[in-house]
């Protein structure tokens, strides 16, 4: 990537989708400065970097922001594409199934998790897991599809999906330690796989410890089901 130094990066380093942009700047080889937001405290930087969403990630390159966890994977290996592996495959049709499943995992996967680190009680988690459980199947089927025999659903390399999916494996360990249920015990291909992305020195670097996932997800728990501000005219 140009001019490298000006590359920064505002993120939450505990958050999935921070650790996709983290995941796809490590893959290229990209060295950036690293500016850790304050969870429930909005720094001026992200707020003045994504005043739309007010969300991290933010990648700010040359002084120009670019917002969305996924948006960002694809900016990075679109400035960075004569560098390292491609993330988004080549082929047209093969880019859009990975764009595809990437959206199943952020619009219908990660909401039935979220609602595992929601419940109140240890039977609600367990109920709430056995949904997000079951709404990994499509990905076990599309495993075998993108996959074409490989390691990874890029192939040979981690890609586009991989990252999507991978970035939530520590959320999911957090949840199987919280729960006692194994999410790919029935997903031979999904646990396969699991290992193989586990094992990158790339994703290695940038993922947190579970225990500290299973220690935020109660601050989480506790964010998400108290009652919204109230409003005035």
């Amino acid at each position: 990537m140009a001019a490298e130094r000006e590359v920064k990066l505002v993120g939450f380093s505990l958050s999935p989708f921070t650790i996709r942009a983290k995941i796809a700047l490590g893959l290229k080889g990209v060295e950036y400065e690293y500016f850790e937001e304050t969870f429930g405290n909005k720094s001026e930087l992200l707020l003045k970097s994504n005043p739309v969403y007010k969300k991290i990630p933010v990648l700010i390159h040359n002084g120009k922001p670019i917002c969305e966890s996924m948006i960002i994977v694809q900016y990075i290996d679109d400035v960075c594409s004569g560098v390292g592996p491609s993330i988004v495959p080549s082929d047209p049709f093969d880019a859009a199934m990975v764009r595809f499943w990437s959206h199943y995992v952020d619009d219908k996967w990660f909401p039935s998790y979220l609602e595992v680190v929601k419940g109140e009680t240890r039977e609600a988690k367990i109920d709430a897991a056995r949904e997000a459980i079951a709404r990994l199947e499509p990905l076990e089927e599309a495993f075998e599809k993108q996959s074409k025999g490989k390691h990874f659903f890029g192939g040979e390399t981690i890609g586009f999906l991989d990252i999507a999916l991978g970035s939530c494996l520590v959320w999911i360990k957090a949840a199987e330690k919280i729960t006692g249920l194994e999410f790919f015990d029935k997903f031979p291909n999904l646990s396969a796989w699991a290992e193989c992305f586990w094992a990158d020195d790339v994703v290695k670097a940038v993922t947190p410890e579970v225990d500290a996932i299973v220690d935020f997800a109660n601050i989480l728990r506790a964010a998400l089901n108290s009652p919204p501000p109230p409003t005035t005219n």
